[in-house]
């Protein structure tokens, strides 16, 4: 069985992940549970050597082997496209590859409340999905760029790491940049961002204190920013974002997201009641007066659960 054989199956069987590791047979993730899949073959280590080959090239592939972990996005016609992280695991090469659905869904058919189709229209400021893996923040994100790509005509900028859901042309200009290929890093590629007369920017990760502060700037400075944080909801949001900067710096900090958030998009897959498939529970924090001020002023961070709530 060959790679896009085994891709077809991971597909045909609702899965989100499929894991391949040398000398075992395939595992896919339905629905947030691993099953072993038993009625197919076990992979082989020069499956996997040459599938990274194959994907890598030469270059990258000798990277892979001397311990560099690889992230990038493969396409198999017909079948769909996948976010693959590439690593060594005791010498051997092992695979993780996520399904990206073919299609970019609407906010209806992702089970998203409706206020995120206002959130979408907003033309300046920044906007924050969190979760954690698997939760579905790319999705949503997808989502709202193309509900923007539909109904604006704007430049829109993307900096992923790997480009996941490829985006067309409609009412927008659409550049999509991956880090590794067309820029090295977040930091730099939003930098120059701002160069490139943007509306939108979406940044995939901010990982570090210098793309979180070019993040906030190109807010500040009239454009709408788009990005993601490993964050279980609004108020850990806020305290996450705090922490990556040196405590001399928090009331500045605290002063600029007060100004610049428009809202936090906070969620997580649970199991249907039926039990057939997963959808969000999703917490929306939109911008008001008190929401503001609950940012702005440290002793009143942790009431911002009850602000949303009122």
């Amino acid at each position: 069985m060959d790679l896009q054989q085994l891709l077809s199956e991971c597909v045909k069987r609702s899965a989100s992940d499929l894991h391949l590791k040398s000398g075992s047979r395939p595992i896919v993730r339905v629905h947030g549970h691993l099953e072993t899949q038993d009625d197919l073959p076990a992979v082989t280590r020069d499956f996997m050597r040459k599938t990274a080959m194959n994907m890598l090239g030469e270059i990258r592939y000798n990277a892979l082997m001397e311990g560099e972990e690889m992230d990038l996005a493969h396409t198999v016609p017909g079948i769909g496209r996948f976010r693959i992280n590439l690593f060594l695991c005791q010498g051997d090469v092992r695979a993780v590859l996520r399904h990206i659905p073919e299609h970019i869904p609407a906010f209806e058919g992702l089970h998203l409340p409706k206020v995120l189709e206002r959130l979408s229209q907003e033309r300046r400021g920044l906007i924050l999905v969190t979760g954690i893996t698997g939760s579905g923040k790319s999705t949503t994100l997808a989502a709202m760029l193309d509900f923007m790509n539909r109904s604006r005509n704007d430049h829109i900028v993307t900096i992923e790491d790997p480009v996941e859901f490829v985006h067309e042309d409609k009412k927008c200009v659409i550049s999509q940049r991956e880090i590794g290929q067309d820029s090295t890093s977040f930091a730099q590629a939003l930098r120059a961002a701002l160069r490139q007369d943007p509306d939108i920017i979406l940044v995939g990760e901010m990982r570090d204190a210098e793309t979180m502060e070019v993040a906030l700037h190109a807010a500040e400075t009239g454009h709408l920013v788009l990005s993601t944080l490993h964050t279980l909801n609004a108020t850990e949001t806020i305290n996450r974002i705090i922490s990556i900067f040196p405590p001399h710096q928090e009331d500045q900090i605290r002063a600029q997201l007060s100004a610049v958030i428009q809202g936090v998009v906070s969620q997580r897959l649970v199991v249907r009641a039926d039990g057939k498939g997963r959808v969000p529970a999703v917490e929306v924090m939109m911008m008001t007066g008190l929401v503001r001020d609950s940012i702005r002023d440290k002793t009143k961070t942790p009431q911002i659960p009850n602000v949303i709530a009122s």
